[in-house]
């Protein structure tokens, strides 16, 4: 059984799908839980959950940023746990794709997480103790038709968690990665049947996954027991990424 004692963590994204999720979990494990969302009216569906404070901020803006983590400063000292979760996909093949369409998803993907880690990774560094989770996706990996900004972002996280784990592993400060495959989410809602049986056709699984499937794996990363575990990329995707 996993053992928790009341800390604070961060959830980018935090107020619907996987972050949702994720927050959800975390406070329902005696965690004081800072979910974000870039809009008030987002966060009403999570106002009312014991645990969570929610907070609006736009991740792409560094002084956005600052006040959230002022904050956090303010009211529980310091965050222990950091769990990079947004993200956006504006999808389109690269010879159409428009400047503004790669650099909003990369100032969201991947500097919003470079900004907020920078801002939270001081106080863990002083503390020696923190937990980073960045939420990557099989993209990043893989790559995908039409998703040049999106696949690079997430593979941005790939490398940033790799490099990442090796400048504060002696501060025991661990920083993992998860590459979710096909979640069931808003994001996927609006796929066709016939575009979701090509995915089922690749997952061993023959289901899409839950959001509380990455929510139990971010519980675990977050304990004790996980403390060993740095750098590393866990794909929870059904089997998708063996294909």
């Amino acid at each position: 059984m996993l053992n928790f004692t009341t800390k604070t963590a961060i959830v980018t994204g935090g107020s619907r799908g996987i972050g949702k999720e994720i927050s959800e979990i975390l406070a329902a494990n005696n965690y004081n839980v800072i979910a974000v969302a870039t809009s008030e009216q987002s966060l009403d569906s999570i106002r009312d959950i014991k645990n969570i404070h929610p907070f609006c901020c736009d991740i792409s803006d560094k002084q956005s940023i600052e006040k959230l983590y002022n904050y956090i400063s303010d009211t529980f000292g310091y965050a222990d746990v950091l769990i990079n979760n947004a993200g956006i996909h504006m999808d389109n093949i690269l010879l159409r794709m428009k400047s503004e369409e790669w650099t909003k998803v990369m100032d969201v993907n991947l500097n919003g997480p470079f900004h907020l880690t920078k801002a939270v990774l001081k106080d863990m560094v002083k503390n020696k103790c923190g937990r980073i989770i960045n939420i990557s996706s099989i993209s990043g990996t893989d790559g995908n038709k039409g998703q040049g900004n999106y696949a690079a972002s997430k593979g941005g996280l790939l490398a940033l968690t790799k490099s990442l784990a090796k400048e504060v592993g002696r501060r025991n400060i661990t920083v993992n990665c998860i590459a979710p495959g096909l979640i069931e989410t808003d994001m996927t809602a609006h796929l066709s049947d016939t575009v979701k049986k090509g995915y089922l056709d690749r997952i061993p699984l023959k289901r899409l996954g839950k959001p509380k499937d990455i929510g139990q794996m971010i519980l675990f990363l977050c304990s004790n027991e996980a403390s060993y575990i740095t750098g590393q990329t866990f794909y929870i995707d059904g089997g998708m990424s063996l294909n």
